[in-house]
């Protein structure tokens, strides 16, 4: 017997309608799965059974599932339905897109840019090389350009963030933060909007980006540390995300 559609707070069909419906829905689903309200082994409601509590099109439904099926929340039996795998979301890493992301996701996102970016920075101060210097030097020229000249330095601030991921000179860690780029180049934009210029948001993000340019320069791994940590911290703060205290 199929498990009971679990309470949402909100329907999908109060949402708007958009290209990103499916993705919509698989995030629902995917945080119930999360929290437990399906289990592993568990059928997932029928395709009929979500296009009505949804009130979406059996298309949405089917790409939804098949996002499941990609970020291995899901498997598909022939005839049978949708199955919750024995370990869901193992086979994937997703980050929800920016237009979906909560307070709650927000923060996350900024707690895991610290724990990534601080560890990239002491490494790039220990390990840079003159051309890896002279990557960092011109992307936060073109950043200062960017200011002096009241125009969007947002590139710029992506490749002067992915210039330090190059000089930690790791492999692995340089494509998990290239795919991390994606996401974090949104919490970034926010940087260069026209009000953050107005409240003095731009200018002082391109002084922290200066204080951790010197530390890689000068090859001080604690300081490297000390200046991408402030910097994350500041660009929560600018984006209006509370610090997540620890809870245990």
């Amino acid at each position: 017997m199929p498990s009971p559609i679990p309470p949402i707070e909100s329907a999908l069909s109060e949402l708007p309608r958009t290209t990103g419906l499916s993705a919509m829905l698989a995030g629902r689903l995917a945080t119930s799965i999360r929290a437990g309200e399906f289990q592993p082994g568990d059928r997932l409601p029928t395709e009929k059974q979500l296009v009505e509590r949804y009130a979406v099109s059996r298309a949405v439904v089917r790409e939804a599932i098949a996002r499941l099926k990609t970020d291995g929340f899901v498997e598909t039996r022939q005839g049978a339905g949708a199955f919750v795998a024995l370990k869901p979301g193992l086979a994937n890493f997703r980050i929800a897109e920016p237009g979906l992301l909560d307070a709650a996701d927000l923060a996350h996102v900024f707690e895991l840019r610290g724990v990534v970016e601080v560890g990239m920075a002491e490494l790039a101060a220990e390990r840079r090389s003159a051309a890896d210097l002279a990557a960092l030097n011109a992307a936060f020229a073109r950043m200062e350009q960017a200011l002096q000249s009241d125009e969007n330095g947002a590139a710029a601030d992506d490749d002067f963030h992915a210039a330090v991921a190059t000089a930690a000179h790791n492999p692995y860690l340089a494509q998990f933060a290239a795919f991390l780029a994606q996401h974090f180049s949104a919490t970034r934009a926010l940087t260069w909007q026209p009000a953050a210029r107005s409240s003095g948001g731009t200018a002082a993000a391109q002084a922290e980006h200066r204080a951790l340019l010197d530390a890689i320069t000068q090859g001080d791994a604690q300081a490297a540390g000390v200046a991408a940590r402030r910097h994350i911290a500041q660009a929560a703060g600018r984006y209006r995300v509370a610090d997540r205290k620890h809870k245990g």
